[in-house]
């Protein structure tokens, strides 16, 4: 999708506009509903989000990798409101780079990042049994892993929201063609996931991250268009995929941790 028809999707509402609506307007519960029923398909990222985070604050944040669509949404939340919520996951295992990212978004914005770790004690189980690099074994023990340091520690930290903000993408992978923006995550109690780039593309990402002058990771200049932890990253090769370099011992219908379930990667629940 052009920016010029994005732009008349927005109908000339800017998300600062969205954001200032008083809550409640033409009802919230059925805008949700109208949301779930319809997707609304192509909206702007700009209203999507502004509109998720009218209806659903301060039970709604932002999970983080901090690659180029989540650093995207963390300037675009900040232009709505100053007050954007941000919940990563430090696995134990990143590269330092993110660790960069992570602290020149904070100071550039003047925000806070809460980190969410895996049980020390599930850890310490893990490489005790199963060595250091059981994930390369098998995808049960890969997914093992992802379970204990990713599944776990994200499910502390959406104890307690109503909706959640990813950077989700449909070109990302085939596990993720069926990604909507607003969507119902069973996985996790029912709560509302909203996923306003679903419908942008890489090209578009990064035309927003270098318009704004957003922070981004430098892997990403280092042919990394998707970033994970060290073990499980590489740089992609001319041709592959965005996520060629994600466990790349594997095959793409497998390649998700578990953070993301739904139809397509392996998730019998259903999207409602």
């Amino acid at each position: 999708m052009t920016e010029a028809e994005r732009g008349n999707r927005a109908d000339g509402l800017s998300a600062a506009a969205l954001i200032g609506a008083e809550p409640g307007q033409a009802g919230e519960a059925e805008g949700l509903q109208e949301w779930l029923r319809t997707d609304r398909a192509g909206r702007p990222a700009e209203e999507v989000l502004g509109w998720a985070i009218r209806t659903f604050r301060p039970r709604i944040a932002l999970a983080s990798s901090f690659g180029a669509e989540d650093v995207a949404l963390i300037d675009m939340w900040w232009r709505i409101e100053q007050e954007v919520q941000i919940v990563t996951l430090d696995t134990g295992r990143l590269p330092e780079e993110t660790y960069e990212v992570m602290e020149r978004i904070r100071e550039r914005y003047g925000i806070a990042i809460t980190t969410y770790f895996p049980e020390a004690a599930a850890v310490e189980g893990l490489e005790r049994e199963r060595g250091f690099y059981s994930f390369r074994r098998s995808v049960e023990e890969r997914k093992h892993c992802c379970g204990i340091r990713k599944v776990q520690p994200l499910g502390r930290a959406l104890a307690g929201l109503d909706a959640w903000v990813t950077g989700l993408r449909r070109e990302q992978a085939e596990t993720r063609v069926t990604v909507r923006q607003v969507e119902r995550d069973a996985a996790h109690g029912g709560i509302i996931k909203v996923n306003p780039l679903a419908d942008w593309s890489t090209e578009e990402v990064w035309r927003y991250v270098r318009a704004h002058e957003v922070p981004y990771n430098r892997l990403h200049d280092r042919g990394y268009p998707s970033i994970g932890c060290a073990p499980c990253t590489r740089a992609v090769r001319a041709g592959e995929d965005l996520r060629a370099g994600r466990w790349w011992w594997e095959n793409p219908t497998t390649k998700e941790c578990g953070l993301h379930l739904g139809p397509g990667n392996g998730d019998p629940g259903q999207r409602t």
